[in-house]
């Protein structure tokens, strides 16, 4: 029998309501045997090989973070581009300085490709948004350079500029694209559905095995640096199952990875690849034969409704944008209904990306509709983002047994701008309405969509617990998380949206050994602390793994 481990610290917090917390946590084989204190746990101590492990003994020990929806894969097409964004991003190798005015925009862009030496080299750039960094469109990227390819990567990711130069480099034709949807050729504009072309014809340079790898190697920095020990990949295969399968195993299930992924696939990439939805559900069936220790396959679907939230593309009830434009369908809404009900029929865990109150809609009616026709209990239906929605609708989720996952990163970022040049204050503020999806009895959880917000769930956990946006200002403060309640939302409350509560989220006798190692109790430092936190080390199945300081 393996040795016991006894981990020491200032306060354990085990998020488990009937047994709080300790100051001792006994593993064994990866597993937890007790939470208590050096004495509580002697029957351990006394009846096995043991050693006292003190190098927590100053520090905080939460149970593992958790980010129920992130990319990695997208993460790792991301990692290796340029960032060029509005806010500061704070990465593990470095710190990305805001840049906030079109005219700074162009100036780095021209720094950067100043520093290229080959002219044929491409440029990726990402983290333009037009709010800040103005009309976007091939002309403009040509005054930088027409030779050079050159890709302006929208901050949502959901859609991207290319000029002439990359045009030409991919053999894209403008006759080729002209009048096709979500395209528009004469802007180099590639947009929601759109963008499928072009991440089809991107692929041979995004998914290079070098530069991919390198993304990946960048990605698990960034999920160690935020204290994650189990991450949702809310869309696997989004550019090509295949190749992302295969990359994720040589790099990620490796015995120095300190996490965990949990593999959802999108059914809307399923669909163009297999041409019809009972073909898509006959591969997804087959996913968890593949299964290794560190990425797993579940009955897990992810669906969508609307369009990017940072691209102002979500589709809104009235009175809709300030502007008059309009949203866009990722899915249309008879699609997305059939979609649903194959694999609701199936008995898979759905989830859906719902940004604007009108996609929210058109999921919580198909929801109806399906627990009409065949009614299943606990069906962990999840709405992922939750961007704008009203009170009723979150009566409605409630009501339906629903669960809300969301990204309330865009409060902080968005809900300034946004009431200024989009949709008003009143909505604007509202954002993520998550007090209300409590007081209701609606399980929430928080997740950054990674790259949507920094895979920081502290921070997160911040932004929830004070409402507090950019400009300084505290919205909607009704809607404000507990400290309590944001700490359940990136831990137990998480993990119930994969559906792994029993194995990790919280602390206790017989889950896996899962660790954030932090440099306060966020219980003392408050709500207004919890963004400053610092994760020091993450165990991982009873191992440790120091965070390096940033460089």
């Amino acid at each position: 029998m393996s040795e016991v481990t006894v981990y020491t610290a200032r306060r354990v917090i085990t998020m488990n309501p009937s047994w709080p917390e300790g100051t001792a946590i006994a593993v064994r084989d990866g597993t937890i045997l007790e939470v208590g204190t050096l004495e509580s746990l002697r029957p351990w101590l006394d009846a096995h090989e043991h050693r006292i492990d003190e190098r927590f003994a100053e520090a905080v020990i939460l149970p593992g973070l958790i980010d129920p929806h992130l990319h990695p894969m997208m993460a790792a097409v991301i990692l290796p581009m340029r960032f060029i964004t509005a806010l500061e991003w704070k990465l593990p190798w470095e710190t990305v300085a805001p840049v906030q005015t079109p005219e700074a925009f162009d100036a780095r862009l021209r720094e950067l490709d100043a520093e290229l030496s080959d002219p044929d080299e491409p440029l990726f750039v990402w983290g333009y948004h037009q709010l800040w960094h103005g009309e976007m469109n091939r002309k403009r990227i040509h005054e930088v350079s027409i030779q050079r390819p050159i890709v302006v990567w929208h901050r949502s990711f959901h859609e991207l500029y290319m000029n002439d130069g990359m045009l030409e480099r991919l053999g894209i034709d403008r006759a080729e694209i002209e009048g096709k949807h979500q395209i528009d050729a004469e802007r180099g504009h590639f947009y929601e559905n759109g963008l499928a072309l072009a991440i089809e014809r991107l692929n041979p340079i995004l998914m290079a095995p070098q530069r991919i790898a390198l993304g990946l190697e960048r990605l698990k920095q960034v999920a160690h640096f935020g204290g994650h020990t189990t991450l949702g990949d809310m869309a696997a295969g989004l550019f090509d199952f295949n190749a992302e399968w295969l990359a994720a195993t040589a790099i990620i299930e490796r015995p120095e990875t300190p996490f965990r992924v949990e593999m959802i696939p999108t059914g809307l990439r399923l669909l163009a690849t297999h041409g019809s939805n009972e073909k898509a559900l006959e591969f997804v069936e087959t996913l968890p034969e593949r299964n290794t220790h560190r990425l797993r396959f579940g009955r897990r679907i992810k669906l969508f409704t609307d369009g990017a939230f940072f691209s102002q593309l979500a589709q809104l009830k009235a009175p809709g944008y300030v502007d008059g434009h309009a949203g866009e369908w990722l899915t249309p809404p008879e699609q997305f209904e059939s979609m649903a009900r194959t694999y609701w029929n199936a008995g898979y865990t759905i989830h859906v990306h719902c940004t604007g109150d009108l996609g929210l809609e058109l999921a919580l009616d198909t929801l109806a509709k399906l627990q009409e026709e065949r009614p299943r209990f606990d069906h962990g239906f999840t709405i992922e983002h939750f961007g704008f929605s009203t009170p009723e609708q979150v009566t409605r989720i409630a009501a339906l047994g629903a669960r809300v996952s969301a990204n309330v990163y865009y409060l902080h970022e968005l809900s300034d701008m946004y009431a200024r040049s989009g949709i008003g204050l009143e909505r604007a503020s509202q954002m993520a309405r998550l007090g209300s999806c409590v007081a209701a009895g609606v399980r929430v959880a928080l997740h950054s969509d990674y790259t949507m917000a920094p895979a920081l769930p502290l921070a997160s956990a911040w932004v929830a617990a004070t409402r507090r946006n950019c400009a300084g200002d505290v919205v909607a403060p009704n809607e404000c998380l507990s400290v309590e309640e944001a700490l359940r939302a990136i831990t137990i409350d998480a993990a119930y949206m994969l559906g792994l509560e029993d194995e990790v989220g919280s602390l206790r006798a017989g889950k896996r050994a899962d660790f954030a190692v932090v440099d306060a109790d966020p219980f003392e430092v408050g709500a207004d602390g919890l963004r400053n936190i610092r994760v020091l080390a993450t165990v991982f199945e009873g191992t440790p793994y120091p965070v390096p300081t940033q460089s």
